[in-house]
């Protein structure tokens, strides 16, 4: 059986029109631009507007990115969403997208490995069109944090952002371009360090547990920091190493934007120099799942990635889900 090597066909993204700034938050919680520049490099964030839901995001980072694809959304086999911010706790995001896109024919599921849903949404169409079960498959990555971040935490507020990001996916017709490996990772016992508390079966949400916020992120920036680092560089050796190649050779590196410091630390560990990275922290801030592929989208359409450019990409999120993978563009 002839094995199908998967190629990243087209790209989309999409951020809400509204933008909260540094200066905008200082009127909100003790913070200053300075202090947030500094920490994280973030300096504005988009936010959903209010009649605006995850899947309307993901339906217009869809659009673009089958645009750019050729592809009609009839012609889709599977629609894969990472999110942890979905229009409902159920039905999946991903079945609102189909729905919204017209894809009749498509398989639709969510992928809940939080900022690293995209990345493990790619793993997976990547297998179905190595296997042959799928021709065109929509990856997509769409967060609408605002609606999940506690306002009042100044340690939390300051990083995230709304917005989606999409991939479409299909057989490569050229043997030496394509997605070349994964390796990716799950720590599940730091699942304390980074949590959304309420509403699942361990904290049903009363009135109670509302006052106490569990119906927004929780976050412990110094241990996410830390394992993020560690995590991270060594996912990003190891998918290398397996298909016999070095960081010097890394054209690109496409990365979750959480934190600038973060990325700094990995990239002076892999020794790759940071203008090999695209960075759009500052304009974004956190966006999750939807962080990896708008960054993506942002790069290709600045013409950035050439044919047979190495991409390096990598995220983390909780769970700790985290890991890389490996594109020949």
């Amino acid at each position: 059986m002839t094995v199908n090597k998967t190629a990243i066909i087209g790209t989309g993204a999409y951020a809400p029109e509204k933008v909260l700034t540094n200066f905008d938050l200082e009127k909100l919680v003790e913070t200053s631009d300075q202090w947030i520049v500094e920490r994280t490099g973030i300096r504005e964030r988009h936010l959903a507007a209010d009649d605006e839901v995850t899947s309307d995001m993901a339906l217009k980072a869809s659009v673009r990115a089958l645009e750019m694809a050729s592809t009609r959304p009839e012609e889709l086999d599977l629609v894969i969403v990472g999110t942890v911010t979905g229009d409902m706790p159920f039905p999946s995001c991903a079945s609102f997208l189909q729905h919204k896109l017209g894809a009749k024919k498509a398989m639709a599921f969510d992928v809940g490995a939080a900022c690293a849903g995209s990345i493990f949404g790619l793993s997976v169409g990547d297998m179905y069109i190595r296997a042959g079960t799928a021709r065109r498959v929509l990856v997509v990555g769409a967060e609408l944090l605002s609606r999940i971040t506690d306002w009042k935490d100044r340690n939390t507020c300051v990083l995230f952002g709304d917005a989606a990001g999409a991939m479409v996916l299909g057989p490569s017709s050229d043997p030496q371009s394509g997605v070349i490996g994964h390796h990716l990772r799950t720590e599940g016992s730091l699942t304390d360090i980074l949590m959304l508390k309420g509403g699942g079966s361990r904290y049903p949400m009363n009135e109670e547990r509302l006052k106490q916020s569990f119906h927004k992120v929780f976050m412990n920036g110094r241990e996410v920091y830390k394992f993020a680092v560690r995590a991270l560089t060594e996912a990003s050796r190891t998918v290398l190493e397996q298909n016999g190649l070095r960081p010097s050779q890394v054209d690109h590196v496409i990365a979750h934007q959480a934190n600038l410091r973060i990325i700094d630390a990995i990239l002076e560990r892999l020794e790759v120099p940071r203008e090999r990275c695209w960075l759009n922290i500052d304009r974004y801030g956190n966006t999750s799942s939807a962080s990896l592929p708008t960054t993506l989208d942002e790069a290709n359409r600045a013409g950035r990635l050439k044919k047979g450019d190495l991409i390096l990409m990598m995220a983390i999120g909780a769970g700790m889900a985290y890991g890389a993978s490996l594109v020949r563009w």
